[in-house]
């Protein structure tokens, strides 16, 4: 049975890892994950992804996959947890982690490299991989103090503490903490943003992820491109359009 199950519901894709108690991430999760993510369609406007359950978002890797492990296959087990996410990042759509419960090693990992993090009020953040001697492994250590700067990060890592949603919100690590119904919100946020332009959204997803790798000067110059290529399209025309007779735009993503 695979644990990673996909579904669409009209323009939203939303993923769910299903492997109990914790939705620890083995190398069934991974492989079903990246055939998952292969499955979304190009008329998905938004990537939902949630943990199965109320205990854990995701509760880290298996570490039951670790004694043993020789430099080589731990350096390539990590390598395949990065190409997973990073595929992930990666996606042209928006990226909503919808958290509920222990997020925490690999499941943080995976959380950070979604673009928008919504999580239940209960819910508990960590990197503790330092407690076991290693170190975060799926890109942790590389998202984490890009998202919230080196200070923070350091101090998470290096402490390996457990954070309550209101301080992972306090730190810029989560974007919303809400009671109740943690998917049905992240689907109300995901709607909003499938009723925008597509190709404005693709775009704008991919100036801010190249230009957090370059100077102002050069992010800008990618800006203007990008800005340049949209106004070619129909989806352009449409929406001024729409503006301007006092209506609700109609984009078909070209």
């Amino acid at each position: 049975m695979k644990k990673v199950r996909y579904e669409r519901k009209n323009s939203i894709g939303i993923i769910t890892i299903d492997s109990p108690p914790v939705n620890s991430l083995d190398r069934d999760v991974f492989n079903d994950l990246e055939e998952a993510v292969l499955q979304i369609e190009d008329c998905v406007r938004v990537v939902i992804i949630e943990g199965a359950g109320s205990k854990a978002f995701v509760a880290g890797a298996d570490i039951k996959e670790f004694p043993g492990l020789t430099s080589e296959a731990g350096e390539a087990l990590c390598l395949r947890g990065q190409a997973v996410f990073n595929r992930i990042a990666n996606l042209s759509q928006p990226v909503i982690a919808a958290i509920d419960g222990f997020t925490l090693g690999g499941g943080l990992e995976l959380a950070l490299a979604c673009d928008i993090r919504i999580a239940s009020n209960d819910s508990q953040f960590g990197l503790p991989e330092v407690k076991l001697g290693i170190i975060p492994g799926y890109g942790g250590t590389q998202r984490l103090p890009r998202l919230i700067g080196q200070g923070m990060a350091k101090r998470l890592i290096f402490s390996g503490e457990f954070i309550s949603a209101d301080k992972a919100y306090k730190y810029g690590l989560i974007e919303e903490v809400i009671e109740g119904d943690v998917l049905s919100k992240a689907i109300d946020l995901a709607n909003i943003i499938a009723s925008r332009g597509p190709i404005a959204i693709q775009k704008a997803k991919e100036a801010i992820n190249v230009g957090a790798e370059l100077t102002l000067n050069e992010g800008q110059q990618i800006e203007a491109k990008l800005f340049g290529e949209i106004c070619l399209t129909d989806d352009k025309e449409e929406g001024v359009a729409a503006f301007l007779k006092k209506r609700e735009p109609l984009f078909t993503g070209n």
